[in-house]
């Protein structure tokens, strides 16, 4: 790569993506942050950044992006596919256009700019696409079915890109984040309280709001993730995945403990039986 690495990152205007944008621009990068809320990354603009509004889930904005980026001149060397939300609920009650909106953003949305990016990485024979997974694309717990689809989905098509873009010089990673303070929880409260409601639901819900509630207070600050991020995109060779945060390792130990010992400490502590 370059001296002067330029990198474009989504849902720049908080959390996670706005922690990693500081931190590279500190390391001397040249940062393209995007995100919906032009106005929330006036801080970004100021230290350098070139801010891009960006509507993920509509195929003209993203084009948008994409050749405002290459008229910037230099070739993107990294894109962080970091915009995405969780939505939760029950399964049977979920909407499913909910559902659909969700992986708008964390699937398709996160797919369509990489389309568009893509062919200029390609060409130039270098290039390294970092998607933000969490730990529940590794696996799922109870009221947030859907949000774990949409990350399982995203490491799948990691996996896949990865393989595809070996031989064209582009270095696909997925970062799997555990709990993090970034106000996911907060977001998703109304949702859960909601759910709380539900006659048949409630008491899972509120059992599951609890354990969130519980797990996000220990959870690891967003500059562990854009840390994280950071290597990714140094390293020579990078790792496929990596994981960073409270909880994380779960995702590893999941692995080796049979499924049906597995469902009961979940539902356990989830479910409440």
């Amino acid at each position: 790569m370059p001296t002067t690495r330029t990198v474009l990152i989504t849902g720049a205007s908080s959390g996670i993506g706005r922690i990693t944008a500081l931190q590279l621009l500190k390391r001397g990068w040249t940062v393209h942050a995007a995100a919906r809320r032009v106005e929330a990354m006036e801080d970004l603009r100021g230290r350098g950044a070139v801010v891009h509004a960006l509507d993920i889930t509509d195929s003209d904005s993203r084009q948008a992006l994409s050749d405002a980026v290459a008229e910037h001149g230099g070739g993107l060397d990294a894109l962080v596919n970091n915009a995405g939300y969780g939505d939760v609920g029950p399964l049977e009650t979920m909407p499913l256009d909910a559902a659909r909106a969700m992986f708008e953003v964390n699937v398709f949305g996160l797919m369509g700019l990489t389309q568009a990016l893509l062919p200029a990485m390609r060409s130039r024979g270098q290039g390294r696409i970092v998607n933000i997974s969490s730990i529940a694309g590794r696996f799922v717990t109870p009221g947030a079915g859907w949000y774990g689809a949409s990350k399982f989905a995203v490491e799948a098509l990691s996996d896949a890109l990865r393989m595809e873009l070996q031989s064209f010089g582009v270095k696909v990673v997925v970062i799997e984040p555990g709990l993090i303070r970034t106000g996911f929880e907060a977001v998703s409260q109304p949702a859960l309280a909601a759910g709380g409601d539900d006659p048949v639901w409630g008491r899972m819900m509120q059992n599951v709001a609890t354990a969130w509630a519980e797990g996000f207070r220990q959870g690891s600050d967003p500059d562990v993730v854009a840390a994280c991020i950071e290597r990714a995109l140094t390293e020579a060779d990078p790792s496929p995945r990596y994981r960073c945060g409270s909880s994380s390792e779960s995702a590893l130990i999941q692995r080796f403990i049979p499924t049906r010992l597995w469902d009961a400490m979940v539902r356990r502590r989830m479910i409440g039986d």
